[in-house]
């Protein structure tokens, strides 16, 4: 099924209601998107002739939990159902998770940073989860190391998704490469 893309004042549309759908404000989706405000309010204002850039699009899309295409391509009653299924918010996702915490410390670690705590992904919390046990890395390393690594995973893959949409792309591409057949498993080579 092939469908068309839309304007920039028309995805503006879409976003601005599939935000309202989560049942998020202006401060919720910046802080959600990792966008600045103002731009989240023109976003959201639905400001005619602004342009959006790639990198904000790719935001508002992966805090909406849908691909880019997704987002500027189907319609918004595809997708609007979709944002009903994935309106958890944080606080549900880390009340559901936090019954899978058997390790004290890191019930204690996400007690004592509930604002970090809340900014885990599922696949995060899920990643933490299976490091727990009184032989597993959490015990060994410390909670504290582990989300550290998972935030800065997280501010990098955000970086990256601005830089390959650049004149970069091919030194990326050349660097990523050259790193990763340096560490990739035997198995893969």
């Amino acid at each position: 099924m092939s469908e068309k893309p839309i304007d920039t004042t028309e995805l503006a549309e879409k976003i601005k209601r599939l935000v309202e759908e989560r049942g998020w404000n202006q401060e919720d989706f910046a802080r959600i998107a990792d966008l600045n405000r103002h731009t989240v309010r023109q976003i959201l204002g639905i400001t005619p002739g602004r342009k959006l850039r790639n990198a904000t699009i790719t935001a508002c899309a992966r805090a909406l939990g849908l691909s880019v295409h997704e987002l500027r391509t189907y319609p918004l009653d595809r997708l609007l159902p979709r944002m009903v299924e994935r309106a958890v918010g944080p606080d549900e996702v880390l009340r559901r998770k936090y019954a899978d915490m058997t390790q004290p410390e890191l019930k204690l670690w996400v007690e004592r940073n509930p604002d970090r705590a809340k900014q885990l992904t599922l696949e995060e919390l899920d990643e933490l989860i299976a490091m727990q046990g009184s032989e597993g890395p959490l015990a060994a390393f410390g909670v504290e190391v582990f989300v550290q690594r998972i935030e800065r995973r997280r501010k990098l893959v955000k970086q990256l998704y601005v830089l390959v949409g650049t004149e970069y792309l091919d030194l990326i591409e050349l660097f990523l490469g050259l790193i990763y057949d340096k560490v990739r498993p035997p198995s893969e080579s």
